[in-house]
């Protein structure tokens, strides 16, 4: 594989780990499945599962921080 390729399918792999760790949280942790009847609906599902998965991250984060 050529060194530009190498280099390009890196950054695109360190975007794509960050984002799927994400939804793999909120599928496994949070039950995340989108049964809704309409796009506005799907979109309150899945704003409310973002909220709820940065919840979740700033309390984890902020007790990282704690002085012990």
């Amino acid at each position: 594989m050529p060194q530009r390729t190498s280099r390009a399918n890196g950054r695109k792999s360190a975007v794509r780990s960050k984002v799927e760790h994400v939804f793999a949280q909120q599928k496994t942790r949070m039950g995340l499945t989108i049964r809704t009847i309409g796009l506005a609906r799907a979109k309150a599902a899945i704003t409310l599962a973002n909220i709820a998965c940065n919840m979740t991250r700033l309390r984890w984060l902020q007790s990282r921080t704690l002085p012990a």
